[in-house]
């Protein structure tokens, strides 16, 4: 295999397939071939790379977790969610006191060809995944990640992370600690300082928690990014960067065979299940991603059959596509599928709590976050802008996730203009030198600068920000850039404002907590919210077994992120995604990235459509 690397192309981690004779089980349909079952497909927001270590944002996740083995995956189809072995010969070992847990990894599982194999079938062992879980301790690797680990309390990996940083030394890998080990070529060990009833539902996502191999990393060092080399179903082809991604089979990948089982009443999933039964796993040649922001070509390129998912039908379009939540009767007639889910997320808007303006404990900060959050009108958000596509969030906690509670009500949903003008004026937020906006209790001017996108969605939102403050007297400054150069900024904690979605991986409230965790800061605690009482709340919850202790700790840490409000909780999101009628098995679970490898196509039936 060659990896070309060309700047002036702007071609970044390019792998070409000519030169190797790969071994594979089955030989793929050669590119190009009218044989060959390719899924095209868009995402509407540019990818930052595919390190697991390094990403956190859902599009290079998206790609990581085709490219890299979690050791245990959620089922693509069950209802309710359950997840099963992946890369295990067995279900991990658990302690009685939930502080111990043992991996056996099944042998004969294989990485993807790579030249850092020298033409040798690697093996994925155990040593692997204590390796790739230790690098997010690792600083020269800045994980957004690390907090889940460190909140697992795992013994010895934050000590040795800390000793090595005082002493400035480079992270020693090779370096036994008690909490993550290696038993045998295959068994590795977790032990933690507390009890931790969930720590093995985590360990799902790929994208994260995927195994790497070691000399790549060592051989590619910062460019990690660029040279994807895991054990899923799908490698990396081509990749221009913020332009175009494509996936080819993995000749190396384990022999595994469709075996999913359809939800009572689901006559697509039903359908799709009678179809592929005991077929050999991935389905499909290829995955071919074009970047697409806008959400007008991203459709018409669907509409006319050049793209066989629409993932997330545009919130502009939902009127048109879905009347009344329903497929259109022309789409239907077109033989067009549809899935509609809830997604276990929630749209927010943070306040960088160490910023000079909007940040800080003191009553008349908090004043200030409170008053902007009630002046925002979230009905019109929800019913022009995402066009009924979503619900009003109460607390961070997203439905479909352990810790949602349905009668749990704040003002977060609240729209009161009123009351947030008393607010700013009790607090000290008023005209002071007469130009009609309101100035700080200082006397100097008072402006709030939102980091936006230059996509559709993100004006409109904006548009609507503006018009609410406006009717507070608050002054607001838009400052746009592409999504990855808003996410690094607001990881440096360089951002005052910015709206953006966070995701569950696993059914349970506990990552919308992370979102005020004080030692997440810069992870997933955008807001670098540091308030003690959360954070001892957040800690509990972590150690307790689900049940009525949890979730009164769970509730009240919500009622804290409320109250201090470093976040203006916005909705979570309803989304519709369609695809074309050659597609076959297309559904959506919320909870598991990898999706590509249950999907096939029916390339008689894409002939016949496209007259191709």
């Amino acid at each position: 295999m060659k990896r070309l690397l060309s700047a002036a192309t702007v071609v970044v981690g390019l792998c070409g397939l000519s030169g190797w004779a790969w071994a594979g089980p089955e030989a793929a349909p050669a590119k190009g071939s009218p044989d060959e079952k390719v899924l095209r497909y868009s995402f509407r927001i540019a990818e930052t790379g595919f390190d697991p270590v390094q990403i956190s944002d859902l599009y290079s996740r998206t790609v990581a977790a085709s490219i890299f083995d979690a050791p245990l995956q959620w089922e693509f189809l069950a209802r309710p969610f359950r997840y099963r072995l992946n890369t295990l010969s067995e279900m991990p070992t658990v302690s009685a006191d939930y502080k111990t847990f043992t991996f056996k990894v099944k042998p004969g599982i294989y990485f993807a060809p790579a030249p850092e194999f020298k033409g040798v079938k690697r093996e994925l062992v155990a040593a692997d995944y204590v390796y790739s879980w230790k690098r997010h301790y690792d600083p020269m690797w800045k994980s957004t990640n690390l907090y889940i680990l460190e909140n697992f309390k795992i013994l010895g990996l934050s000590e040795l992370r800390k000793e090595l940083m005082a002493a400035k030394k480079p992270f020693d890998y090779d370096r036994e600690v008690e909490g993550l080990k290696v038993i045998d070529k295959y068994t590795f060990q977790v032990k933690t300082a507390e009890p931790m009833p969930r720590l093995v539902e985590q360990f799902t996502d790929g994208s994260t928690w995927g195994a790497v191999a070691r000399e790549v990393i060592e051989a590619h060092g910062l460019k990690a990014m660029e040279h994807p080399v895991g054990t899923g179903p799908f490698m990396l082809g081509q990749w221009r960067r913020s332009s175009r991604i494509e996936l080819v089979k993995n000749p190396h990948y384990r022999e595994e065979f469709y075996s999913e089982e359809a939800p009572a009443g689901d006559a697509q999933a039903e359908a799709a299940v009678a179809k592929l039964k005991g077929k050999r796993l991935p389905l499909i040649d290829r995955v071919e991603i074009a970047i697409i922001e806008e959400n007008q070509p991203r459709w018409l390129a669907f509409l006319n059959g050049e793209h066989d998912i629409l993932e997330e039908v545009p919130a502009e379009f939902a009127t048109m596509v879905l009347p009344n939540n329903q497929l259109a009767p022309n789409l239907q007639k077109k033989g067009i599928q549809m899935v509609r889910y809830p997604r276990a997320d929630v749209a927010v808007t943070y306040f960088n709590m160490e910023d000079p303006v909007v940040g800080g404990y003191e009553p008349d900060k908090v004043a200030l976050r409170r008053a902007i959050s009630l002046g925002v009108d979230l009905d019109t958000e929800i019913r022009l802008v995402r066009k009924g596509q979503a619900v009003a969030s109460q607390g961070p906690i997203a439905p479909g996730t352990w810790g949602f509670q349905k009668d749990f009500k704040s003002e977060m949903s609240d729209y009161d203009p009123a009351r947030a003008k008393a607010l700013l004026e009790m607090a000290g937020y008023v005209d002071k030198n007469g130009d009609g906006w309101r100035d700080l209790p200082d006397g100097s001017a008072l402006e709030l600068n939102i980091a936006t996108q230059p996509d559709q969605l993100s004006r409109q939102l904006a548009e609507l920000w503006k018009k609410n403050m406006n009717r507070l007297g608050i002054k607001t400054r838009f400052t746009p850039a592409k999504w990855p150069e808003n996410l690094k900024a607001a990881n440096a904690g360089k951002l005052q404002m910015w709206g953006v979605g966070w995701s569950a991986g696993v059914p349970d409230g506990d990552t919308f907590l992370a979102l005020g965790d004080g030692k997440s800061k810069g992870q997933a605690n955008k807001s670098r919210f540091d308030l003690p009482e959360f954070n001892r709340l957040y800690a509990l919850q972590k150690t307790l077994p689900n049940g009525p202790e949890r979730m009164a700790a769970m509730t009240q840490a919500q009622r804290l992120m409320v109250a201090y409000a470093p976040y203006k909780l916005h909705v979570h999101r309803i989304f519709s995604d369609l695809s074309q009628p050659w597609v076959i098995g297309y559904h959506r679970n919320v909870f598991l990235r990898e999706s590509w490898k249950w999907i096939d196509i029916d390339l008689e039936k894409r002939r016949q459509a496209l007259g191709k």
